[in-house]
C-alpha cells in the first residue's frame, strides 16, 4: 500500500518475451533496493513492470541493462496504476458470481432507495428472476434538496444483507462519507462512491484502504481525465477492484436529466483496464427511454448496466420517474440478449 501523497513514476519495464520467473523476481528485487515499489502485470506475450515512487529516469536507467528487459518506457499520463500502459490486459473484478469485465455482462438492478422490506423484497425476486446478479439499493441518499427522503440509514444495510443472502445476490449500496466505509463494508459487497463524491478525495482514500471492490460513478460535470485521476487515488491505496460507471454529464440539453456520453465507454476501454459500465437511468432520468440507451450502452462496449427497477414507481420515494416497473425490467432483459450475442458477449 502507498500513500496517495506519493508520486506514481513515470516509467514502465517491459519484459522480453521469454523472461522467465527468475528474471522478473531480480528486476522487482532491484526496484525495491533501489527505494521504489513495483507492480507488476503478466500479459499472455510478455510481462510489464510499473515503479512506483519518486522515480528519477537516471537512477532507474541502469534496470534497461538486466537480464530479460527488453526496453523502459516513460508514462506520460496523469494517471498510472488506471493506465493501459501500466495493465495492458483487461482487469476482471469478481464479486461472488458476479465477474465485471469478462464476456458476461454484470446486470445491477433494484430500488433507487430501500424503503421497506416488502417493497426491497419484491424487488430483489423480481430482477433476480429476471437475471440480474447485483441487487442495488441506497440506505444513505445525498440528495438536492435537504426536504427530500435521505434513506433510512443503518437498519437499509441490514435489509440489503439479508434479502442479498437469502436470494444469492450481491448488494451494492452508496457510502457517502469516510467514517461510514466501515459500516457500509460490512453490509454491502460493492461500495458505490456517486457522481457527487467522485472527487471527494478523502472518501477515495477509505474506500481504497478498504480493499472492497468500489464502483466509481462519473461526476457530472467530470472529464474523463479526472474520473481516471479519482480511481488512481482508489488504486494508490492498494486496492484494485474498481468499477467505473459512466451515469451521463451535464449538457445544455435539457430533454433528459443528463447527456450520457456514449463515446465515454469506448475511450474508456482504451485508456484504462478497469471494467466500465453504464447507468441509463440516470442519464436519461426518464424511464421510458432507458431500454434504448441500455441497449446502446451494451452496444457500444459496456461490461454491465446499472438500473433502478421499483414494483410501484408512482409510490417511490425518490426517483420514481426513472425507475422501470418489473415486468419492464424482465422484457428488457429478454431484448438485450441477441444485442449482447451480437458483440460477442453474454447475458
Amino acid at each position: 500500500m502507498i500513500a496517495v501523497a506519493e508520486e506514481i513514476g513515470n516509467m514502465i519495464i517491459v519484459m522480453q518475451s521469454h523472461a522467465g520467473p527468475e528474471h522478473i523476481r531480480s528486476v522487482v528485487q532491484r526496484i525495491e533496493e533501489m527505494g521504489y515499489r513495483s507492480n507488476v502485470s503478466e500479459g499472455e506475450e510478455t510481462t510489464i513492470i510499473g515503479v512506483i515512487g519518486h522515480s528519477s529516469p537516471d537512477q532507474l536507467a541502469s534496470l534497461e541493462f538486466m537480464p530479460g528487459v527488453d526496453r523502459m518506457v516513460p508514462v506520460t499520463k496523469p494517471y498510472k496504476l488506471g493506465s493501459r500502459d501500466f495493465r495492458p490486459k483487461s482487469t476482471v473484478v469478481q464479486v461472488g458470481d458476479a465477474r465485471f469485465g469478462g464476456e458476461a455482462l454484470v446486470m445491477i438492478a433494484g430500488p433507487c432507495s430501500v424503503e421497506s422490506d416488502h417493497q426491497l423484497w419484491e424487488a430483489a425476486r423480481a430482477v433476480k428472476a429476471s437475471g440480474a446478479q447485483v441487487l442495488r439499493g441506497g440506505a444513505f441518499k445525498p440528495r438536492s434538496s435537504p426536504y427530500s427522503f435521505q434513506g433510512l440509514g443503518k437498519p437499509a444495510l441490514e435489509m440489503l444483507d439479508q434479502v442479498g443472502d437469502e436470494l444469492g445476490l450481491q448488494v451494492i449500496t452508496e457510502v457517502l462519507t469516510p467514517d461510514d466505509v466501515d459500516l457500509v463494508a460490512s453490509y454491502a459487497d460493492i461500495l458505490q462512491v456517486g457522481a457527487r463524491n467522485m472527487q471527494n478525495f478523502t472518501l477515495l482514500q477509505e474506500v481504497g484502504r478498504s480493499g472492497h471492490p468500489v464502483l466509481l460513478k462519473r461526476g457530472m460535470s467530470a472529464t474523463l481525465e479526472e474520473l481516471l485521476m479519482s480511481a488512481e487515488y482508489i488504486l494508490a491505496n492498494g486496492n484494485d477492484n474498481v468499477i467505473l460507471c459512466e451515469r451521463g454529464i451535464r449538457t445544455f440539453e435539457d430533454s433528459t436529466r443528463f447527456t450520457l456520453d456514449i463515446s465515454a465507454i469506448p475511450v474508456l476501454k482504451h485508456l484504462t483496464h478497469l471494467p466500465v459500465i453504464v447507468d441509463p437511468s440516470h442519464a436519461t432520468g426518464k424511464w421510458a427511454f432507458v431500454p434504448a440507451v441500455a441497449k446502446a450502452g451494451v452496444a457500444a462496449g459496456a461490461d454491465g448496466l446499472i438500473i433502478e427497477v421499483h414494483p410501484r414507481p408512482e409510490e417511490a420515494l425518490s426517483d420514481g420517474p426513472q425507475s422501470l416497473k418489473l415486468e419492464r425490467f424482465a422484457q428488457l432483459m429478454i431484448e438485450l440478449k441477441p444485442l449482447a450475442l451480437a458483440v460477442g458477449r453474454s447475458l
